[in-house]
């Protein structure tokens, strides 16, 4: 055989070697890639993102688009091969797989997670766009989620109202840890609450809960310090004064908080907040309207763009991050709050755009 043929040959075996040798050896990373938009003013698998039903609203245009971004799976195991293509690629980004899913978390803990974050998120958002119009909202502490196997399991359930612990008063979620943990392990606590199913009943028919079931709970001794505990999560619920339900699915996590406020803002008030203007975004929102930041920045906005968004809001924690690698045509507003969101927003519609809060990579 002619050395150049047999060095030929020689060379393909070894380019064959190490193909075989990048599909079958696994590496520990995970794969993040700019995801769809979502118009939060428009439709979504044929019905509106934001519907909203006794309650006069307001024709809209524009975009006010949340962001999203793709991830291989907890589950997933990637091989070098995909890997060294998605370090490559321009628009993907490649990193250690436990920076997404750290401690070894699965599929199913992480798509659960995402919804619990996603479901918290719409009802944030509700929150800070009616707070933003001055429209009351009443807000009441629940049981958020029940421990398995400690003392609460079976007398307490996620969604019951907890009016008072040993007779005082709950006013925020954090009272109930206070007033718990004044007992010792092993002391009995009574909680007075309203079961679920009838804070569910109240709230469909537009009223407060109201009444009370007395509780008894015996406290268990913490893990770490020892203090008294019953094992349950308080967290906060919201009676809204009319309906406000956001239809969107296979979407999870918390970061899509911000542009839900700002659809609902838009189609409450009388005034066009984008003025037929592409927008799009992304940022956590609590009940205050404080916008915090998210993961993903660089997939969220190159994602944007692709869509034609022609401004991104930009949560301020995430704009040196963002301004590093900003794709063309494309300007980042930083929010800080949803009342300057809303104000970059009446600025963009009147085009009147020198002014806007900017992001810098430093």
């Amino acid at each position: 055989m002619p050395r150049r043929t047999a060095t030929m040959l020689a060379s393909t075996l070894m380019l064959f070697a190490l193909l075989c040798a990048g599909l079958f050896l696994k590496v520990p990373y995970s794969e993040m890639s700019p995801g769809p938009t979502v118009n939060t003013l428009g439709e979504s698998r044929g019905e509106p993102v934001l519907q909203i039903s006794q309650r006069k609203t307001y024709p809209t245009s524009g975009h006010l688009n949340m962001t999203t971004v793709r991830v291989t799976g907890a589950d997933y195991d990637m091989n070098l091969l995909e890997a060294v293509y998605g370090w490559l690629s321009g628009d993907n980004i490649v990193v250690p797989h436990e920076n997404l899913y750290p401690n070894g978390k699965t599929d199913a803990e992480s798509t659960q997670e995402n919804a619990e974050e996603f479901s918290q998120s719409q009802e944030s958002a509700k929150v800070a766009a009616l707070k933003q119009l001055d429209i009351p909202v009443t807000a009441r502490v629940i049981v958020s989620t029940v421990v398995k196997n400690s003392p609460s399991e079976g007398k307490l359930h996620a969604g019951d109202v907890v009016k008072a612990v040993d007779g005082s008063p709950v006013k925020q979620p954090e009272d109930v840890a206070k007033l718990v943990t004044k007992h010792k392990a092993g002391e009995p606590v009574e909680f007075t609450i309203v079961p679920a199913k009838d804070a569910e009943a109240a709230e469909k028919a537009g009223k407060e809960p109201e009444g009370g079931e007395k509780v008894v709970i015996t406290t268990a001794k913490a893990e770490g310090d020892g203090h008294a505990i019953v094992g349950i999560r308080a967290g906060t619920d919201h009676t809204f004064p009319f309906p406000i339900d956001i239809k969107l699915a296979d979407v999870g996590g918390p970061s899509a908080g911000l542009m839900f406020s700002l659809g609902i803002v838009d189609k409450l008030t009388p005034e066009d907040l984008t003025g037929g203007k592409f927008v799009a975004g992304t940022g956590t929102i609590d009940d205050n309207g404080k916008v915090g930041p998210i993961g993903g920045i660089q997939m969220k906005t190159i994602g944007a763009r692709q869509a034609g968004a022609q401004y991104f809001l930009t949560p301020a924690d995430n704009c040196a991050s963002a301004a590093t690698s900003v794709p063309d045509g494309l300007t980042l507003v930083k929010v800080e709050t949803i009342r300057d969101a809303v104000a970059s927003l009446q600025k963009i519609s009147k085009g009147d755009t020198a002014g806007l809060p900017s992001c810098s990579a430093s």
